[in-house]
C-alpha cells in the first residue's frame, strides 16, 4: 500500500483558476486545494497517470479533476505528456521547492524574532503579566 492511501480527499469540484504565471502564489492557489494535494500524492506515487486513473477513487468527475490538473499545469506543478489521445501527468517538484524555500525563510526569520523575545522577557518580568 502507498502512502497515498491513507489520504482521504476532500472533494471540491470547483478549482481555483490561477491567472497569474507560475510561481510562488499559483504554486499556494494550487496547493490551496484538498483535492489537489490529493491529486499531488496520487501523483508523486504513481506517475505517470491520467486524469482516467486518477478520477476512480475520486467522488468528482473526470472532469472536475481534468480542471484539478489544469490549475496544477498552470501553476507548474504538474506537466503533461500527450500519448496517442491520453494525457498523463508527472510531478515537476521544481515549484514546491521554491515554495518550500520560501516557507522556510519566513520559519527562519520568526524563529529568530522569537529566540530575540526568550531572550528579552526574563529581564523584564513584569511584561509576563497578563492580568489588567
Amino acid at each position: 500500500m502507498t502512502s497515498t492511501a491513507r489520504l482521504s480527499p476532500v472533494a471540491s469540484d470547483t478549482p481555483d483558476t490561477v491567472s497569474a504565471k507560475p510561481g510562488k502564489d499559483a504554486t499556494f492557489v494550487a496547493l490551496a486545494d484538498p483535492t489537489r494535494r490529493y491529486l499531488i500524492g496520487r501523483i508523486t506515487a504513481e506517475a505517470p497517470v491520467t486524469a482516467t486513473a486518477l478520477a476512480g477513487d475520486l467522488p468528482i468527475s473526470r472532469q472536475a479533476v481534468a480542471k484539478h490538473l489544469a490549475v496544477l499545469r498552470d501553476a507548474g506543478v504538474v506537466a503533461v505528456e500527450h500519448r496517442g489521445r491520453e494525457r498523463h501527468y508527472r510531478l515537476t517538484p521544481r515549484p514546491l521547492v521554491e515554495a518550500a524555500g520560501w516557507l522556510q525563510a519566513v520559519e527562519t526569520e520568526w524563529e529568530s524574532r522569537l529566540d530575540a523575545l526568550e531572550r528579552h522577557l526574563p529581564a523584564h518580568p513584569e511584561m509576563l503579566n497578563l492580568e489588567p
